[in-house]
């Protein structure tokens, strides 16, 4: 046989996405917020918690978390009940309520030595950056998730965004609501979000009795 009619070799590749989970990020679920907390607790990690609590109360994205300043969280010496942030993104305010459990934590991380002088909430060691970058956050992110035995491709930093909100869209039903807490400028953006669909709508709808 010439080498003419020899049939091509191609090597074989892997999908990128073999074995991994792709797709919307899920949300945590209370047993596994109060595992995690649990956890960071024993370990006396102070920064942890207050980013974990953190995050799950501003339903904020990685890239605004990890830029809050000390001074959108506390003044007067203590833990704000409400703050405001501008959303990168959107580039409009989003409100949030921070609950007791975080403000101790973060009572806590803000009278720790290493946040002495700092003006950022979760700062660098690196000396090329003033304060945790989103990857910074998304191997935390992903310790947290391995440390109670999950599979760490289901879930990501989106994952402590939509907790919350998860959680009062479950219990509520109520999407409007869910749409301001997570700074969605359109109703389509948080169904979407949500991952509603036409079972949920008649869950809803079956729960009405006129």
């Amino acid at each position: 046989m010439s080498i003419e009619t020899l049939p091509a070799v191609r090597a074989v590749r892997s999908p990128w996405n073999k074995g991994r989970i792709v797709g919307q990020k899920r949300p945590l679920l209370p047993k596994h917020v109060w595992s995690i907390r649990v956890r960071l607790e024993m370990a006396d990690n102070k920064r942890d918690l207050a980013l974990f609590n953190m995050a799950i109360d501003s339903k904020l994205r990685g890239c605004n978390l990890v830029c809050l300043r000390v001074n959108d969280v506390f003044v007067a010496g203590g833990a704000k009940e409400r703050a405001s942030v501008t959303q990168s993104k959107t580039r409009k305010p989003v409100r949030f309520e921070i609950t007791d459990t975080t403000r101790v934590s973060l009572e806590r991380w803000i009278s720790d030595p290493e946040m002495i002088g700092s003006a950022y909430l979760w700062p660098s060691r690196l000396h090329a950056s003033l304060h945790r970058s989103t990857r910074q956050y998304a191997r935390i992110m992903r310790d947290w998730i391995l440390s109670i035995g999950l599979e760490a491709s289901a879930y990501g930093t989106h994952s402590m965004r939509r907790t919350k909100v998860a959680q009062i869209y479950k219990k509520t039903g109520n999407l409007g609501a869910v749409q301001l807490l997570s700074g969605h400028t359109k109703m389509d953006n948080t169904v979407r979000y949500l991952g509603v669909d036409l079972d949920d709508a008649l869950s809803l709808s079956e729960g009405i009795d006129l």
